[in-house]
């Protein structure tokens, strides 16, 4: 096998090329795949690592690194011991909107498994941030979010037990948070978000099925009621290569 120089994509490799003008063989051989995947659509399965070798004429750890960066990216995914063209990521909407709405507005069936529901006190900084004292029973909602039996992310919800105090009976751990608390004649008014990238624990990664590696995105809300009480504190963990968020601006009101 020659283990030359690649051939060159078909069209220039414009957002990868540094300043010096040196490109990565295996950037070279990234862009050429990218035209492979959308020639095959989802679900297309692509050729051996060996195969891809030498049809670029690199080595295949090369190759490795160009699939790394596509499946981390989302683009691919592995299915048994090949791998296929992943479909588009689901787009999931900052608002107020719970995950099963943002989840099936795409066509998709969205599911939970409970890992835990617990009651535990509060402690000092979720105390703060749920404005009740220290010591007050919190429930944790821990539950694995499903798209279509898919594990894509981790959801842990702490919620006053006073806000909703049979919880552990009267709620489906299955179904839509949000749906329960408007049962419960609760109304959300506003929420605070924050995202940022992380890497999974060693168990949250178990949890989803995910190599510890895989870049996370990571939501932190805090959940106001009417009045404007703090209500709950989620922290949600998605799946970097399966979800890509979207917010709706509007242009200020002119002076």
């Amino acid at each position: 096998m020659n283990h030359g120089t690649p051939r060159p994509p078909v069209a220039p490799v414009r957002s990868g090329v540094p300043d010096h003008g040196r490109v990565p063989k295996y950037y070279l051989v990234k862009a050429q795949l990218e035209d492979l995947i959308a020639e095959l659509g989802p679900g297309g399965r692509l050729p051996t690592e060996a195969d891809l070798a030498e049809r670029h004429h690199v080595a295949r750890a090369t190759v490795r690194q160009a699939l790394r960066d596509l499946l981390l990216e989302g683009r691919l995914r592995r299915q048994g011991r090949g791998t296929v063209v992943a479909g588009p990521k689901i787009e999931q909407p900052l608002s107020l909107a719970s995950y099963t709405e943002g989840v099936t507005r795409q066509g998709l069936r969205p599911g939970r498994t409970l890992i835990t529901l617990d009651r535990l006190p509060a402690d000092p900084p979720m105390a703060q941030r749920l404005a009740v004292p220290e010591g007050e029973p919190l429930w944790h909602l821990e539950r694995v979010l499903r798209a279509d039996e898919e594990r894509v992310g981790l959801e842990s919800t702490y919620v006053p037990v006073a806000r909703v105090p049979h919880l552990e009976r009267e709620f489906d751990p299955e179904g839509s948070f949000y749906g329960y608390l408007r049962e419960c004649g609760l109304r959300l008014g506003g929420a605070d978000e924050r995202i940022e990238t992380v890497l999974a624990t060693p168990r949250e990664a178990l949890l989803i099925g995910t190599p510890p590696a895989l870049p996370m995105l990571l939501l932190h809300r805090r959940s106001r009621d009417a009045a404007g009480h703090p209500l709950e504190q989620v922290r949600t963990l998605y799946r970097g290569d399966r979800f890509s968020f979207t917010l709706a601006l509007h242009a200020p009101d002119a002076d």
